[in-house]
């Protein structure tokens, strides 16, 4: 099959499978995220293994994992913090002390350290935020009297949407114009074209996403105007977020995180982007919510 063939296959498997469990939601959503989570954290220790630190493989993918576990009955982040916190603790503690038993002064105990909570940090919160998003309408009344099954998907689709359409206008656009670079040293394909085209793809998935979702999500506490700004602000963090990964793969000297999908990369190359555009969305929505 062909590389074309393989990213089509992957796609039309993919994506209705990823709808129905945003539309399910709660465990059925919560168990399949924990095992994504905790492999994008394995495949992001395996680029530090390339370049010689030895991060604590298990722990880490099992923090990751435990973070999005407790996402799933605390649903607002005011309960599910103190005991993500634990988790982090009890990581950052049995890391200390495993380091000292099974990591000597040369074998970079600092950076085994570092690294095995970085994993649980770096992936398992983002992914947990899917679950806090999609308990946000209920949550906070933003659904039509009598509840609607739909209003989990919906409001997940903004920071989805606003981060896969601001990709591929950054992909066409610097593809088509893209002579000067945005940053060379850490991915060369992108560029100055394909980061303005990112933000105004963002922003108009964003705006179009506000008018398919006003009447599901009656309450919304966002206008056009703001909903606009957040969808910049969101392909502004996806570049980030796909630059950061590239920044790893860089330092390990590999193309892709993992093998995990044919012809798209491991879970960690999936992810990037959306590791800083879900907690941006949830983020925003919540001091929206809050603010007057």
């Amino acid at each position: 099959m062909t590389e074309l063939g393989k990213r089509v296959s992957v796609a039309a498997v993919g994506i209705p499978t990823v709808l129905g469990l945003l539309y399910l939601g709660g465990w059925f959503l919560a168990v399949p995220l924990s095992a994504f989570a905790a492999l994008g954290s394995v495949e992001l220790y395996r680029l530090a293994e390339a370049v010689d630190v030895r991060p604590f493989r298990a722990l880490g993918a099992a923090a990751a994992a435990g973070l999005v576990l407790l996402a799933a009955p605390t649903e607002s982040f005011e309960a599910f913090a103190p005991w993500g916190l634990g988790v982090l603790g009890m990581a950052a503690a049995t890391s200390l002390v495993a380091a000292l038993f099974v990591r000597g002064p040369d074998m970079r105990p600092l950076a085994v350290v570092a690294v095995t909570l970085l994993g649980a940090v770096y992936v398992g919160l983002p992914v947990a935020v899917v679950l806090l998003l999609h308990a946000l309408p209920a949550r906070s009344g933003w659904v039509a009297p009598g509840g609607s099954a739909w209003a989990g998907l919906a409001v997940l689709a903004l920071p989805l949407a606003a981060t896969w359409v601001g990709d591929a206008c950054a992909y066409f656009a610097g593809s088509a114009w893209g002579d000067r670079k945005l940053a060379p040293s850490i991915s060369p394909n992108k560029s100055w074209v394909g980061f303005w085209a990112g933000l105004a793809g963002a922003a108009v998935a964003a705006a179009l996403w506000h008018v398919a979702a006003r009447p599901v999500l009656t309450s919304f506490p966002l206008g056009l105007v703001g909903t606009v700004a957040l969808g910049a602000a969101l392909g502004l963090g996806a570049i980030v977020g796909d630059l950061a990964e590239s920044l790893f793969k860089r330092e390990a000297n590999v193309k892709d995180s993992g093998t995990f999908f044919p012809g798209h990369g491991g879970a960690l190359d999936r992810l990037d982007a959306l590791l800083v555009t879900l907690p941006v969305a949830y983020v925003t929505l919540v001091i929206a919510e809050a603010l007057p």
